[in-house]
């Protein structure tokens, strides 16, 4: 299989150089020349394998410069139950009647990024040397949180790679922050930027654009990629779990297999929910996919007029994985929808760029509608619903995953749907237990000790705290600098020598 990019100006390439690359040369996203298609019966083979087995199956569908036996030792080598705490890395819990939550947060830094970012460092080696590339590859990452230390804790000392990550210096968790600040490896380079998550974003997307910066690093011998959701290597991982989520519905007898299913997802840059568009038009039977933001509603805004406005004020939430406005993703779905034409989709991101927003066309709506539905959640929502589930339900929620599923309750009060819907879980409550406790009505102290949190937590809920998040307090803080977003060339090129 062969990738085009989404703004039609790229040469046509392998997936080891899309993964090794990252960002096409013209500004655009790679994206499979075509999608494969499964049939009902091939849906039911898959259903009963091991997780591994899955993923090799998928993965090997889009990764065909790999072997088969490559992908199998990558996804091997990623998903190992001492790494997600079991023989299944995302399982499934029926939480509530007609409503399953799909864990991903078993992995090594207690969010949904593992999931790719566990796999992406073996499938972007095998590609140098498929490649015959010799230079290093600097790993770039703009972080709302938990992409950062998912990309760290999977690139730390990996041979030949050098990785950098960005983060709004005030605008992650306290222990998110903690997770990065601590990381070890020779190899990782941490920086807060004064600012928010889009202005990280932005930034390193013009330093893959910087044609002179690419010069330099190349003299230096490096080559620039991305451990972003723009990288395609973080994406199609993410396609495996949507199969794995049905598998287990039906396994668990919520759904006959062949019925179609709907999934809530906490969506900020659009690159896990697109996930599961790519899966369905795989052939998986999936009825509508649940848009869900928080008060950054860029996306049900754009979803429900056709308009995509990134001039409004921008909300830094209990929910800050979230706190998103220029979500990088929505260009795949705009290609796919707009017939695959890459000079329309260059048309919307020049406007975005020169004036903040863009409007598509009646028919390009309509279309996206049919699989998408959109709903925003509040801060008190947010709330509410985690105290709700857990009185309801026993079940603890992250304030994130609380996003989707209120968002769940919006869309079936709307269209009295009682499809089986499966809700995204994105990270562990645990992640964010300032917010959570106040959730469940206990007082907590601003900027208070984030591990006398987890504590207070674990006697409010009857949960215990992953010991990976608890084991931070004993390690000291590596990366302490905070710069300007204006420096980060700067930055990198101060690593990069």
């Amino acid at each position: 299989m062969l990738y085009v990019s989404t703004r039609g100006k790229a040469d046509i390439v392998s997936s080891a150089y899309a993964i090794s690359r990252g960002l096409a040369a013209d500004g655009g996203l790679f994206v499979p020349q075509q999608l494969p298609s499964l049939r009902p019966e091939d849906i039911e083979e898959f259903s009963r394998l091991p997780y591994t087995e899955l993923a090799t199956e998928i993965l090997s569908l889009y990764l065909t410069d790999y072997t088969k036996d490559e992908v199998r030792s990558a996804v091997t080598a990623a998903y190992r139950p001492q790494k997600f705490g079991g023989a299944r890395p995302a399982p499934l819990v029926q939480a509530a009647p007609h409503t399953g939550v799909l864990e991903l947060w078993h992995g090594p830094t207690c969010a949904f990024k593992d999931m790719a970012l566990q796999l992406l460092p073996h499938l972007l080696n095998m590609a140098r040397k498929k490649l015959g590339q010799e230079q290093k590859v600097a790993i770039l990452v703009a972080t709302s949180g938990d992409t950062g230390k998912a990309a760290l804790e999977g690139f730390a000392d990996v041979e030949g790679t050098e990785i950098i990550v960005f983060y709004p210096a005030e605008g992650v968790s306290l222990l998110q922050k903690r997770q990065m600040e601590t990381q070890k490896g020779s190899n990782v380079h941490v920086f807060g930027i004064r600012g928010n998550f889009d202005d990280a974003q932005r930034g390193v997307k013009q330093l893959f654009g910087d044609r002179s910066l690419a010069e330099t690093l190349n003299e230096r011998g490096y080559v620039l990629s991305s451990a972003n959701s723009i990288n395609w290597g973080r994406l199609v991982p993410q396609i495996v779990y949507y199969f794995s989520a049905y598998a287990q519905a039906v396994l668990a007898g919520q759904v006959k297999q062949g019925r179609p299913v709907n999934f809530a997802v906490p969506t900020g840059n659009f690159g896990d929910i697109l996930a599961g568009y790519y899966a369905k038009l795989m052939g998986l039977p999936i009825a509508r996919l649940l848009c869900a933001s928080n008060s950054n509603n860029v996306l049900t805004d754009f979803i429900d007029t056709g308009i995509y406005d990134k001039k409004r004020d921008f909300y830094r939430t209990m929910s800050p994985s979230m706190d998103i406005l220029v979500s990088s993703n929505l260009e795949r779905l705009l290609f796919d929808a707009c017939g695959r034409n890459g000079e329309q989709v260059t048309g919307y991101m020049e406007k975005l760029a020169a004036g903040g927003s863009y409007q598509i066309e009646r028919e390009i709506l309509q279309q996206i509608r049919r699989h998408f539905f959109a709903a925003w959640v509040d801060e008190v929502e947010t709330e509410e619903t985690i105290d709700k589930v857990k009185s309801e339900h026993a079940y603890l929620l992250d304030t994130h995953t609380a996003v989707a599923w209120r968002a769940l309750e919006k869309y079936r009060i709307l269209t009295d749907d009682t499809t089986y819907s499966i809700v995204l879980s994105t990270a562990s409550p645990y992640k964010f237990p300032d917010s959570v406790l106040r959730a469940l009505g206990e007082d907590t102290e601003p900027q208070a000790d984030p591990f006398a949190l987890l504590k207070k937590l674990e006697e409010a809920s009857g949960t215990a705290a992953p010991a990976k998040l608890a084991a931070l307090r004993e390690l000291p803080v590596l990366h302490k600098e905070v710069i300007d977003a204006q420096g980060m060339e700067e930055a990198v090129l101060n690593v990069l020598r």
